[in-house]
């Protein structure tokens, strides 16, 4: 069964290196160059400078040792485990609070007591591989949920005194220590209960296996897992906890979006969509339809019955078989969840075809791990995401 352990984190000193909302950024791969540079231009220990280094990986090692050093990152004093928390406001003017808790997880082939649910690619991994060997540090947690219940009343309420930073669409996320050995024990027989399911951070858990197979063994138990964890935060597996959104695909390279067009008429109805761009994925679930939208207009294209298509529950399955049949040297394809910077880019000219997915549901995300299987890369947005630098884990 999982294991997740409490681990002495660094944490940025505030008094030194200024209010936490100038210093936490975005995971990685949401980071674009624009947002990288107002980062880094917010605060010189913006996190994002080690996150996604501009020079050598080995100069965010370095970083972060002057940070440590001058105290602007403390390592805490005992091995604890950490309680998180983001609030994001829904649209009926209420707040969804995500509540879970972040430890080192023992690492362990996926399959048993780790289930991912989606394929990866090799390029992010390649990358995360380098700043992991040159740092030793898990930069930001990667998500895992918990199916069996219990986890949020282990974890109890934020304290008055819990650290707090505001993401870039001002989100909350908190974070405390639970420090209490009996707290500690609650939480990992929660984490326990049943196998974690990678939600976000197939890429940093499977590098996170690649350098434990490379890294030495630490010479002294003591020193704690080591390469042999991964910082995780681990949440219920819950509607009432996650708000899952659609990653869709942009697509360019070609002469022009008739291909894409006729290659989603093979196996769907395409019926033309006149309505407001801010009504379209609304309009997809209702009417059971992927989006397809071209310069020259734009779809609802629905499976058609008895086809491969139609075969399959979910949208980005259908999408990539589609986008499949034009040959990969054809076209260029890029991943996308901002919608609206997405339809921009069509209208601009600078992609031919944007294909909109309509989100998984956290039903059908549950039933893929335990099912052995994994869903296409980059199928699931879960939102709102954990920041990183709240807490980093370095051995």
């Amino acid at each position: 069964m999982p294991e997740l352990l409490p681990f002495a984190g660094l944490r940025f000193d505030p008094g030194r290196a200024g209010p936490l909302s100038q210093l936490t950024c975005p995971p990685y791969d949401v980071i674009s160059a624009p947002l990288r540079a107002a980062l880094a231009a917010r605060n010189p220990y913006n996190v994002v400078r080690v996150e996604l280094p501009e020079g050598h990986y080995r100069e965010a090692a370095d970083l972060l040792a002057r940070w440590e050093g001058a105290a602007v990152l403390r390592r805490e004093g005992s091995e604890v485990l950490y309680g998180y928390r983001m609030s994001s406001a829904l649209p009926d003017g209420g707040v969804r609070h995500t509540t879970g808790v972040i430890g080192a997880l023992v690492l362990e082939p996926p399959g048993q007591g780790i289930l991912p649910h989606e394929h990866t690619t090799p390029k992010a991994k390649s990358d995360r591989l380098e700043l992991l060997r040159a740092t030793r540090c898990n930069t930001s947690p990667i998500w895992c949920l918990c199916a069996e219940p219990g986890l949020v009343a282990a974890v109890g309420p934020p304290p008055p005194s819990a650290a707090s930073s505001l993401d870039e669409e001002g989100n909350e996320h908190l974070l405390w220590p639970i420090t209490s050995p009996v707290a500690q024990a609650a939480v990992a027989r929660a984490v326990a209960a049943a196998p974690l399911l990678v939600a976000d951070g197939h890429h940093r858990y499977e590098t996170a296996l690649a350098y434990q197979a490379e890294a030495p063994v630490p010479g002294n138990p003591d020193e704690g897992p080591g390469p042999g964890a991964v910082m995780a935060l681990v949440v219920e597996l819950s509607e009432q906890h996650l708000e899952v959104r659609a990653i869709h695909r942009l697509v360019s390279g070609l002469p022009g979006a008739g291909a894409v067009v006729e290659a989603f008429r093979a196996e769907h109805d395409l019926v033309a969509y006149e309505g407001p761009a801010d009504e379209l994925l609304g309009t997809m679930v209702t009417a059971g339809s992927l989006g397809l939208v071209t310069a020259s207009g734009t779809y609802l294209a629905r499976p058609r019955p008895g086809t491969p298509s139609a075969a399959t529950p979910l949208d980005s399955s259908r999408a990539d078989t589609t986008l499949g049949r034009l040959g990969p040297a054809s076209h260029v394809l890029r991943y996308e969840h901002d919608v609206p910077g997405a339809l921009a880019e069509v209208g601009r000219g600078d992609a031919q075809a944007l294909v909109l997915c309509r989100p998984a549901t956290v039903a059908q995300i549950a039933a893929t791990g335990r099912g052995g299987e994994r869903m296409p890369p980059k199928t699931t947005f879960f939102w709102p995401k954990p920041l990183t630098g709240m807490v980093l884990r370095s051995w």
